[in-house]
């Protein structure tokens, strides 16, 4: 992998191509992003490229009149977090990811990614932390079938036999139970880059892109892109 970035997805929008076909497309906030450290194997025992994105305040300690501590942006970053990004000479980041890259000896520290390292026609895979849906029945949860829904029938949304009584007297380990559903990590591969706007710092990607709005996602170089 020679190529990856941080984005946020900020939603879904339809453009038209050249010959006037209409694609869907999901846009891509994407960097830029900081490099905040260098991973070696002679000190880490990999190599490897810690990027920074989106900016965020730093929290701040005072005393009150009565000595009383008082916290400012209590959600913001803290002072051993701030000392790391002080080192690569960035400001407050609020996501801190790595990136094992094959060219992480080219990189040096307060480096840009943007999204220009990306073009048009790119193949890429992008993980995002799916929209989570709360407490869900068999059917939604595992696409299982219903049964009659006439009037003698007992058997309308379960999820079927959970197991034999006598043998094996008891559930097999997977069964398609209700649940909880979303909120995991998802991956999507080989999306294909419609339009780069690297003076906006936008990727739009054709087709959907999983997690919320506003969600982080990682966008890496495709792993099979059979080229």
């Amino acid at each position: 992998m020679k190529k990856a970035i941080l984005a946020t997805k900020i939603g879904m929008t339809q453009i038209f191509n050249a010959d006037g076909t209409l694609v869907p497309v999901t846009v891509l906030q994407a960097g830029p992003c900081a490099v905040t450290q260098i991973k070696t194997v002679e000190n880490d025992g990999y190599s490897a490229v810690q990027v920074a994105f989106g900016d965020k305040k730093e929290r701040a300690v005072s005393r009150d009149a009565n000595g009383r501590k008082q916290v400012h942006h209590r959600h913001g970053v803290n002072k051993a977090e701030m000392g790391h990004f002080a080192k690569a000479g960035v400001s407050g980041k609020r996501f801190v990811r790595e990136f094992k890259l094959e060219n992480a000896g080219d990189y040096k520290l307060g480096d840009i990614i943007s999204a220009d390292i990306f073009a048009e026609g790119d193949k890429i895979d992008v993980s995002a932390i799916s929209k989570g849906k709360g407490f869900q029945g068999a059917i939604k949860r595992h696409g299982q079938h219903r049964g009659p829904m006439t009037h003698g029938s007992k058997f309308h949304r379960h999820q079927g036999s959970n197991g034999a009584c006598s043998s094996p007297s008891r559930v097999f380990k997977g069964k398609g139970m209700p649940g909880r559903m979303g909120g995991v990590k998802v991956t999507t591969q080989n999306l294909v880059i419609v339009k780069v706007d690297a003076g906006n710092g936008l990727l739009l990607v054709k087709g959907c892109v999983p997690g919320p709005r506003k969600g982080l996602v990682t966008v890496r170089e495709a792993v099979k892109s059979g080229k």
